[in-house]
Order: C-alpha cells, then structure tokens, then sequence
C-alpha cells in the first residue's frame, strides 16, 4: 500500500473518522440466530412432510 503525503493522510484520516462512518450496531446474538436456522429448518421439514403424505410417500 503505498504511502500519502502527511497533508492527505491527514484529510483520509479526518473523512473516516467522521460521524457519516459511525453507525452504531446492536451486538451479534448466536441464540437468536441459531433459533431463527432452527424456525427455518422446522418449517422446511413441516412443507416436506405434507408434501410427502400429499403424494402417497409416507
């Protein structure tokens, strides 16, 4: 990566620390993904299943 002048690094610098670039973000919850992968992976399962007693498979 190649090096800036003082002067624009300086402008980069005062750019991204702008508030344009602040965004704040509530923390990541592993259990409030892995029950909506749950939800999702029952809900295929119900579909597949009504599917299968619908066509005579089960």
């Amino acid at each position: 990566m190649p090096d800036l002048y003082p002067e624009d690094q300086k402008k980069v610098d005062e750019y991204l620390a702008s508030s344009v670039h602040q965004v704040k973000r509530s923390p990541f919850k592993v259990l409030t993904l892995l029950g909506v992968i749950f939800a999702v992976l029952a809900a295929i399962t119900v579909v597949s299943y009504l599917l299968a007693l619908s066509h005579g498979v089960v």
